[in-house]
């Protein structure tokens, strides 16, 4: 089994009397595949915002590659600034690579052109962002998330609003880039995708986790039919 990337432990938060998140604890290994489920109101948002920074956790500890993360700000976003080409908008997050890791010899264009192949967004390198389309801004999300090389990605309802086939084509991207190794959190309402894509499965209902296993494991289980259906 791979070593643990991600350990979330006993992680609560409040708002005022209300507790959206309540000792939750989960850990997640260097390149999985991994699935956030749970009705509307469950926790999904505030337990992905505390690990990415934009939330400060009440109590618990959230543990990165080995170093506490939980009092660290979130210092960078994956919207893309729509007054910037798509080739731009991915030179932003490269160049402060760069420059983070002393990179001088870095061709960062290239590197560029070659995140937008992968894509399938090459050739709208010049297209001004406002002028996409909902699954190529979709894309170019994942791109400027690959620009900064990242050891986990967090895809948090990445495919909401997209067709069958724009689904597949967003899923087929993750599925490439976890195939490079990168680690995938997916938070999404289409059962179908999370399902398909994911190795295992977590569910939350009312800032806890009700239910954890393989995909198959998870649609069966009764506490998770009950969350979904109120049966």
């Amino acid at each position: 089994m791979s070593a643990t990337l991600l350990r979330v432990a006993q992680v609560s938060k409040h708002f005022g009397g209300f507790s959206a998140l309540s000792e939750v604890s989960v850990e997640i290994a260097q390149g999985e595949r991994f699935g956030l489920i749970g009705p509307n109101g469950s926790g999904k948002t505030t337990l992905i915002n505390c690990i990415s920074g934009s939330l400060r956790n009440d109590g618990g500890s959230i543990v990165f590659d080995g170093n506490e993360i939980s009092g660290l700000s979130a210092f960078e976003r994956t919207r893309p600034f729509s007054s910037m080409s798509v080739l731009e908008n991915l030179l932003v997050p490269l160049e402060y690579v760069v420059y983070r890791r002393s990179l001088h010899t870095a061709d960062t264009h290239a590197e560029a052109m070659q995140i937008l192949q992968s894509m399938g967004l090459a050739d709208k390198a010049d297209t001004p962002s406002n002028r996409l389309t909902q699954v190529e801004l979709r894309k170019l999300e994942l791109a400027r998330a690959m620009a900064a090389r990242p050891r986990l990605l967090i895809s948090d309802e990445a495919m909401a609003g997209l067709s069958s086939t724009e689904v597949e084509e967003v899923l087929a991207i993750l599925r490439k880039l976890n195939d490079t190794g990168i680690t995938v959190i997916m938070i999404e309402h289409i059962m179908r995708a999370v399902m398909s894509f994911s190795q295992r499965v977590i569910c939350l209902d009312a800032g806890r986790i009700i239910c954890e296993g393989t995909p198959e494991s998870i649609v069966k289980d009764p506490e998770v039919q009950k969350a979904y259906l109120g049966a």
